[in-house]
């Protein structure tokens, strides 16, 4: 009798609808805050203005995010080489942090659409005679590790058998290192490079033209298995586009002109 029980019960079970569970999306929601993390030292993405307060495009981009799902936000500063630790640990819910869409780290978080285009460029100082990227042959190089330039800077010194590289946990590291004179050059995103050059703690940098690397795409970064939140995240960038208010905070944070276009030509448009 027993036996027969625990079939009818397994067999009830097997019948019955699943229960259905929240997922990220209905978590934040119903939690009312976004944990959002954003690199703070990578202007004009992100920084800190004189109050200490977070800034810049990634920033604004987060509390966009947060104003759609009618949420509180909190950034959540995380660099480079915390992203996605910080998110798999659950001490982020996204990231709006300039991660590139790699099929590598695909394979242990989720990407939304690109939301920001990089394109890259070789920063050096003034003086140093560096015009063009196959000149840093034999040089002393470097960049911030964990992102898409140090990967490929890296990977060419060691295909070249000749001059040095260096990596930095930090942008400000790395843009110190340059203007002290402990590395000659380093690869870094144009908006990231015009910031740079600006600055007043980097005296003498420069931009010697681009570098002969892919697009380099960025998506927000969530829980690989959240694709509800995905699919959400998905749409909120295509109504940032079709809105223009993409195009409004590329022109307040990055550079007068029109914002990089996000589609991979033959591919999708």
């Amino acid at each position: 009798m027993r036996i027969k029980l625990l079939a009818l019960a397994a067999a009830f079970a097997a019948s019955a609808p699943a229960v259905a569970h929240a997922d990220k999306l209905d978590d934040v929601i119903s939690s009312g805050s976004l944990r959002c993390g954003v690199v703070l030292d990578y202007p004009p993405m992100g920084s800190r203005d004189a109050n200490n307060n977070p800034i810049g495009f990634d920033v604004d981009y987060c509390n966009d995010l947060g104003k759609a799902l009618g949420v509180s936000v909190e950034i959540v500063e995380t660099p480079f080489p915390d992203r996605i630790p910080a998110l798999v640990s659950g001490r982020t819910d996204v990231g709006i942090a300039g991660t590139s869409d790699t099929l590598e780290r695909a394979k242990t978080i989720g990407f939304s659409i690109p939301y920001f285009a990089f394109k890259d460029v070789i920063l050096t100082r003034e003086g140093s005679g560096i015009q063009t990227y196959e000149q840093l042959k034999g040089r002393k190089v470097g960049a911030v590790v964990g992102g898409y330039e140090s990967l490929a800077l890296e990977k060419d010194v060691k295909a070249w058998g000749q001059g040095s590289y260096r990596s930095y946990q930090t942008q400000a590291d790395c843009n110190l290192a340059l203007a002290q004179g402990q590395i000659e050059a380093t690869i870094v995103v144009s908006a990231a490079a015009a910031a740079a050059v600006k600055d007043d703690k980097y005296k003498g940098l420069v931009v010697a033209g681009d570098a002969p690397y892919n697009i380099d795409y960025t998506g927000i970064i969530t829980l690989r298995n959240e694709q509800g939140f995905l699919n959400y995240l998905n749409l909120f960038i295509y109504q940032q586009v079709r809105t223009g208010r993409y195009q409004e905070l590329y022109n307040k944070w990055v550079a007068p002109g029109d914002a990089p276009d996000m589609t991979v030509p033959k591919v999708y448009r």
